[in-house]
């Protein structure tokens, strides 16, 4: 059987103890490269076949998987944080559809929610913004038209990005085509949770220069909006005045 497995985005700890049950179980190991914590790979037993997918292309990922199965053993497909964010998965869930393979899926810690936490922040804050663009910048790799940054950036909602630094001028020019102004907060964070992390703070009209000043050019979110502000409402769920189903406000 093949286990879809992810990981914190960096901590070992993050991971679940089913994830580390799994690993250390694993006859085979397939990792996602260097975005993978190698104390990760410190559960596999003696004698477990390791394997860098990121130098390895789809049909040799597939190759190892059916030859690992064929002889009747157990392969863990480890990804960072969690595989269902930008872990091509999909592609590889379908191909052992078709070959008979049984397979399951392991949620991990995304790096959007590890940034979250290195930045002691909340996402959705009351007034402020209910909603998180998870997104990514058009590179090689394209996205749907109506998709482009620009489009998503006119919302004004909470913005995460991901995969997208090394294009971190396009960005910027992006977001100020929608409704963030040069004073908007945002953040980039550098391998959150790992012990390199990296906390860089600015507004979307310094993003590029901050970005570059601090040398980061991989593995980093950017974040982006007023949740990283001061201003907001009292939440609605704890007020002595507000109503809900389990104890009577002032409003009643």
């Amino acid at each position: 059987m093949v286990h879809f497995v992810g990981a914190g985005p960096g901590a070992p700890d993050l991971i679940t103890q089913r994830g580390a049950a799994l690993l250390q179980g694993a006859d085979c190991i397939i990792y996602a490269g260097s975005l993978v914590n190698p104390a990760l790979l410190g559960l596999a037993k003696p004698g477990c076949a390791l394997y860098n997918s990121a130098e390895m292309t789809l049909e040799q990922v597939l190759d190892v998987m059916r030859q690992t199965e064929a002889a009747g053993k157990t392969t863990v497909r480890l990804h960072t944080g969690d595989p269902c964010l930008y872990g091509a998965i999909r592609e590889q869930m379908d191909a052992l559809d078709a070959a008979g393979i049984s397979y399951d899926d392991t949620p991990g810690v995304s790096s959007f929610c590890g940034a979250a936490a290195a930045l002691n922040a909340e996402y959705t804050l009351p007034t402020v913004s209910q909603t998180v663009i998870i997104t990514r910048m058009e590179g090689r790799t394209p996205v749907p038209e109506k998709e482009k940054l620009a489009s998503l950036a006119s919302h004004g909602a909470t913005m995460v990005i991901f995969l997208s630094i090394g294009l971190i001028d396009k960005v910027q020019e992006a977001l100020l085509q929608g409704a963030y102004t040069s004073a908007t907060p945002a953040a980039v964070v550098y391998k959150a949770s790992w012990p390199e992390q990296k906390i860089v703070r600015c507004t979307v009209g310094t993003l590029a220069e901050s970005t570059r000043r601090n040398g980061i050019t991989k593995t980093a979110l950017i974040v982006v909006g007023d949740f990283l502000g001061t201003r907001y409402e009292r939440s609605k769920l704890y007020d002595p005045a507000f109503t809900t189903a389990f104890r009577k406000g002032a409003d009643r």
